[in-house]
């Protein structure tokens, strides 16, 4: 017999919820085990349930989507998550596939693409609608508008670069090399500087490109 697909929905609107659980009640082999309004609520109940795919929106109160996939992630290495959204801009996108994502599709997805995609992800294999797929691979491939300086980064910033891309905040990062907060700030601005690069998520991708760091890495 196959096994059942336990599914945690995690969306601020109710008529959504409402919409999901419809859905994944006319399906047979997936089932739904909660429900969860915001972001915080989502953590705690991943943190109950242990669900085997959490279906997670971005744009919520108290806590959003991308805030609550790391921290889930860091909890439970081996969550599923799959992001439905209304939203496929790149300071969306990109934060929550480094966020530990494996999927992310947007609310005008078929029914029917949805439950695909619940199975992939349960089975483990990424799930992206075809806008935000085009978008990381444009992403990939476009090289940097700017090109670095002359000066490369240190041997010490190169280990930053490869946690910032694995999605590491200052602190974070401050441990695992066992520097200052302060020092890893410093850090991050001259590998900016140095780059070309305007912010982190721009970093993040830079090192995939430069095959530092990869999609799956946590």
């Amino acid at each position: 017999m196959a096994e059942t697909i336990h599914v945690l929905i995690v969306d601020d609107h109710a008529i959504v919820r409402e919409g999901l659980r419809w859905l994944i009640a006319t399906e047979p082999g997936i089932e739904l085990v909660g429900e969860a309004a915001d972001g915080a609520e989502a953590v705690e109940k991943a943190r109950e349930l242990q669900p085997d795919v959490i279906l997670m929106d971005l744009v919520m109160p108290r806590k959003d989507g991308i805030a609550a996939i790391a921290e889930i992630k860091a909890c439970r290495q081996d969550a599923r998550i799959l992001v439905l959204t209304s939203f496929a801009e790149d300071d969306q996108v990109f934060p929550a596939i480094k966020a530990g994502a494996m999927g992310y599709l947007l609310k005008d997805t078929s029914p029917h693409a949805l439950l695909r995609a619940i199975r992939d992800v349960y089975a483990g294999t990424p799930s992206m609608h075809p806008v935000v797929a085009r978008k990381l691979i444009q992403e990939l491939q476009r090289p940097p508008n700017l090109p670095p300086t002359a000066e490369p980064l240190t041997e010490r910033e190169m280990d930053v670069l490869r946690l910032v891309a694995r999605g590491l905040s200052n602190d974070e990062i401050a441990a695992r090399l066992v520097i200052s907060e302060r020092t890893a700030r410093t850090h991050v601005s001259n590998i900016l500087s140095k780059l070309h690069l305007a912010n982190r998520t721009q970093a993040a991708l830079y090192a995939l490109r430069e095959g530092l760091a990869r999609l799956d890495d946590q």
